[in-house]
């Protein structure tokens, strides 16, 4: 029977099933759509780094004889929608069954199960064979319950995949260690050299601007630093194994200026197109950590194992439980534009400055960047949860909707009421300099909460408990936090929220 099966842009896992056997009756099928580097606006360097591995992958297959069908963004067809880029095929080579594997988008789900059901041929949709879960597992262990904790859905993966148990009971006698991985930076261990690939993706670029394709953020096109096989995939699990996750737990949270990457694995663009298998990266981890006990404590691999095992799979079932009402929830009810430094990273507030002008050179910045520097103003500023969302999907070459839209409408904007975070994730800006050097060469006082000097996300703060008093005053985990406002001054909460409404009205000026 003459197969076409459909490759997408985030399914490079070259140990799937699909391809242990050859047919010359079977054609695989990639293309770079015009219509996913169009959805959004995105950062020059993921769309580069999608195409240089989709490229890689694609040749990987002809190698092992496959029969594969590519095309480039310039291919006239790329321009076109994908169900009709699946029918012009379908017609041309005589297709009598149409497969894919499951998309990790809701609209490409929507998508292609709409062309599929009005085909009139047969067609099969697969598993990616990546992830621990099943889309709806998640759902299936919180049906019926009040709260969805990440924390206990971690604790049935550990012992469901008995990753870092003893029996029944996690090693060392605790669940997870996140007390000990907020450690701040203060140069005490130095950091490896991060692992840069420098690959050339001039023609890719060029490629790209020949199409007119919208982009922004910062790329040298003949050295991009992220892997694009899977070969140099392996190559960065293995560095970040020997010489960086001896230190990750205790520094995961921690920002500094001069060490942008610190400890961190820089994995996720490599799990995220799934030229990586999160099991092989947890099962290379702590064979290193079994390997070198001596060095490497617990605390070190289990907050590494947290993140993947069960931040990684929480986020994704919570996204394919709460879809598509979750895209549109907005809790309170925010509706500012984004600010120009968001394109720019020019800002006086260095933290601000830091994790933005990061994240447009380099197309990064870890958790704590993402959720309590953007993240945490973004909130306090009452910007949009959509353009957020857009923004974050954009400007991340891990950023993929699944990941991407819990992380930021949920976690980060509290946009969806509670459903993952027991409440905001707020913080003035003694939080910033608890953790980051950031404080130490801004022009503004971390001090200070009123004057013209003062830190922005202390008015900002106390501004947001001000205002949204009805939507969080009953929160028990925010109650300290209003027991504090009730006890300052009515005068000095009048200027903070004075202060506020003029960062919030004009935050450019700041």
């Amino acid at each position: 029977m003459k197969t076409l099966r459909l490759i997408l842009g985030d399914q490079l896992n070259a140990q799937h099933s699909w391809y242990q056997k050859t047919s010359e009756s079977i054609v695989y099928l990639m293309v770079e759509m015009h219509q996913e580097t169009n959805y959004v606006k995105h950062h020059i360097q993921k769309i580069s780094a999608f195409f240089a591995a989709m490229r890689a992958f694609a040749n990987g297959l002809m190698k092992q004889k496959h029969q594969v069908i590519y095309l480039k963004i310039q291919h006239p067809m790329a321009r076109k929608p994908l169900d009709q880029i699946l029918n012009h095929f379908i017609g041309e080579l005589s297709i009598e069954k149409f497969e894919y594997q499951q998309p990790d988008e809701y609209r490409l789900d929507e998508q292609l199960n709409h062309f599929c059901a009005n085909l009139s041929i047969a067609s099969e949709c697969f598993s990616t064979e990546h992830f621990f879960t099943a889309r709806v597992e998640l759902r299936d262990y919180f049906s019926g319950k009040k709260q969805w904790l990440m924390e206990s859905f971690y604790r049935l993966m550990r012992k469901k995949h008995q990753i870092l148990m003893q029996g029944d009971a996690p090693l060392g006698g605790a669940w997870n260690f996140d007390h000990e991985n907020r450690k701040k930076y203060k140069g005490e261990h130095p950091v490896p050299p991060a692992m840069i690939f420098n690959n050339d993706v001039s023609e890719i670029y060029r490629e790209i601007l020949s199409e007119k394709i919208d982009f922004f953020g910062n790329i040298n096109p003949e050295a991009l630093s992220w892997p694009i096989n899977r070969q140099q995939c392996l190559e960065q699990l293995t560095y970040f194994c020997q010489y960086l996750l001896e230190h990750f737990g205790d520094y995961e949270d921690a920002m500094h200026s001069r060490e942008k990457y610190l400890f961190h694995a820089r994995l996720s663009f490599a799990m995220n197109t799934k030229m990586l298998s999160p099991a092989e990266v947890i099962q290379k981890a702590i064979e290193t950590f079994e390997q070198n006990s001596h060095k490497i404590s617990l605390p070190q691999i289990e907050g590494f194992v947290r993140q993947i095992l069960g931040w990684r799979e929480y986020v994704r079932g919570i996204y394919w439980a709460k879809m598509p009402e979750y895209q549109n929830l907005n809790y309170f009810n925010h509706e500012n534009k984004l600010p120009a430094f968001f394109w720019t990273g020019q800002t006086q507030m260095n933290c601000l400055k830091n994790a933005i002008g990061q994240s447009l050179d380099d197309a990064y910045a870890h958790h704590i960047q993402r959720l309590m520097v953007i993240g945490n103003f973004s909130l306090l500023t009452h910007l949009h949860p959509d353009a957020v969302d857009a923004w974050y999907l954009g400007v991340y070459i891990d950023a993929i909707e699944w990941v991407e839209m819990p992380n930021t409408r949920g976690m980060s904007q509290y946009a969806d009421g509670g459903i993952i975070a027991t409440k905001p994730y707020i913080s003035s800006g003694s939080y910033i300099q608890k953790m980051s050097n950031y404080c130490d060469n801004c022009r503004y006082h971390v001090k200070e909460k009123t004057s013209e000097k003062a830190c922005p996300f202390n008015s900002l703060y106390w501004n947001f408990l001000e205002v949204n008093r009805t939507y969080l005053q009953d929160n028990p985990r925010m109650s300290m936090m209003y027991h504090q406002l009730e006890k300052m001054p009515a005068e000095q909460r009048a200027q903070m929220r004075e202060r506020a409404q003029k960062i919030i009205q004009n935050p450019d000026a700041f």
